[in-house]
Order: structure tokens, then C-alpha cells, then sequence
């Protein structure tokens, strides 16, 4: 998001230090005050206007914007399916072999999977901004 040195936001700012520079030389000491006031405010104008391109560049789908969401609820919702189908054999052989012991361990090993993937995703689809 930093603008490079060429950037025609750049050079506009760059004119704009010049311009309140020569502003102050002209005027006096009487009115940096108010010179430094808006060239801070087109600064914080063009800021602003940047971040804006920014979270509109991410809500249509650049990294971590709504597709990225889309994805992660897919990868959670599938992973959850395959570990729900395959809790039932798991469930079935734990429970065959060491009774209700057995269906616990395979339960707790099902669950601990799946709080593995979660602090996964989490970790991986986190907003380095926030």
C-alpha cells in the first residue's frame, strides 16, 4: 500500500510540500500554523482515499476478502464431513474393542483433529491489519 517515489500520488504530495514551503517563506512565521494544518489534511485525505481502494481491492476478492472467506468456509465444512463419516467406523471399532473406553478415545481423537485444523485455518486466514 506504500506509494513508490514516481507515484502520481507521490508527486502530487511533492508539490503540495513545495508549494506550502513557499507558502510559509512569503507569509512569515505568523501562519505555519495553518499552512502545516492543510498540508496535514491533504495528506490525511489521500491516506484515507487509499485505504479505501484498499478495503474495496479486498471485499471483491483480493487476499483475505470475500472469496478467501468462501474458500475457508469450504475447507471447514468439508473437513468436518470427512471426519463425521469416518466417526463412524472409528466410533464402531473403538467401541467393538474397548467398549466404552474405546468410543471416548476415538471421539477424543476426532475432536482433537479437528481443533488441530481449526487453529490452522485461523492462523493462516488471519488479517495481518487487524
Amino acid at each position: 500500500m506504500t506509494a513508490s517515489a514516481h507515484s502520481p500520488q507521490a508527486q502530487e504530495l511533492k508539490k503540495e510540500l513545495a508549494a506550502t514551503l513557499d507558502a510559509r517563506r512569503e507569509l512569515g512565521p505568523e501562519y505555519e500554523a495553518a499552512l502545516v494544518d492543510s498540508f496535514v489534511e491533504k495528506v490525511d485525505t489521500q491516506v484515507r482515499r487509499r485505504l479505501a481502494e484498499e478495503r474495496l481491492r479486498t471485499a471483491r476478492g483480493g487476499p483475505g476478502g470475500a472469496d478467501s472467506a468462501v474458500a475457508a468456509f469450504g475447507e471447514r465444512f468439508g473437513f468436518a464431513v470427512v471426519t463425521l463419516v469416518l466417526a463412524i467406523p472409528l466410533s464402531a471399532i473403538g467401541a467393538a474393542q474397548a467398549g466404552i473406553g474405546g468410543l471416548l478415545v476415538a471421539w477424543a481423537g476426532i475432536c482433537g483433529v479437528n481443533l488441530a485444523h481449526t487453529g490452522r485455518l485461523r492462523r493462516t486466514t488471519a488479517d495481518p491489519l487487524a
